[in-house]
């Protein structure tokens, strides 16, 4: 029995309200039952140095959490310093997104993606690269609008859920209480399209085997399914 008494293949509770902050080209707040997340879109019309003069677009991630979107108080980053945790998540918030733009298409601009977690319950950087994709689309929408850029270059939507084997049990996103006490934990990024992008996975208590990947292959197939139509409903509702 899972400690919120969901099914094994059954997601938490998912939202995606757009248009939440007034400034940012795209944005969104996304949760998923108990974890949410700010997502912002910003365009500059700069790339990076390594891109000037090579007509391609970037898009890139920050992402952070609030002092108290854990049980407690954590200290701002900007006091501390950025951790590796960090680092190692806004990068692979930015691969993700990128993999679902024609860079040509975009042109000669940034996107910057900035992903704050309000609360957290397991599974934030699933939630941001899920909300990311949504403010990334709603600016790029503005973008076509405005005429700055022709073809879309958006090429496919992109999702990411949580697997793991919990309590000996392959299990779809993992809140907090079950990702603590995972044996095996992973994280499926993909397409809309289904196709793979990225997978984290680890045996957290114990080692697991290909059967058991291929099961939570199986749960994530379905859960970004759910997420993909939740992203749907957001920015064409």
């Amino acid at each position: 029995m899972r400690p919120s008494g969901r099914k094994t293949d059954e997601m938490r509770p998912i939202s995606i309200e757009t248009g939440v902050t007034r400034h940012a080209e795209g944005s969104c707040l996304i949760r998923c039952g108990d974890t949410h997340v700010l997502c912002t879109a910003s365009v500059d019309e700069r790339v990076p140095p390594f891109l000037k003069n090579s007509g391609l677009g970037w898009v890139t991630a920050e992402y952070g959490m609030l002092p108290r979107a854990t049980h407690s108080r954590m200290n701002r980053e900007a006091k501390r310093g950025q951790s590796g945790r960090t680092q190692e998540i806004q990068r692979l918030i930015g691969r993700s997104l990128r993999a679902g733009i024609d860079r040509v298409a975009l042109g000669e601009r940034q996107i910057v993606v900035d992903c704050d977690v309000i609360q957290a319950d397991g599974g934030t950087r699933c939630a941001s690269i899920t909300g990311g994709w949504v403010a990334l689309r709603l600016a790029v929408n503005k973008l076509m609008k405005a005429g700055d850029v022709i073809s879309d270059p958006i090429t496919d939507h992109v999702a990411a859920v949580s697997c793991g084997v919990y309590a000996g049990q392959p299990v779809v996103d993992l809140d907090y209480p079950e990702d603590s006490e995972a044996g095996t934990d992973a994280n499926f990024v993909m397409t809309g399209g289904g196709r793979l992008i990225e997978v984290q996975a680890s045996a957290e208590g114990a080692t697991f085997g290909r059967d058991e990947l291929t099961t939570l292959m199986d749960l994530a197939d379905s859960g970004v399914a759910t997420l993909v139509a939740a992203q749907k409903s957001a920015v064409e509702g």
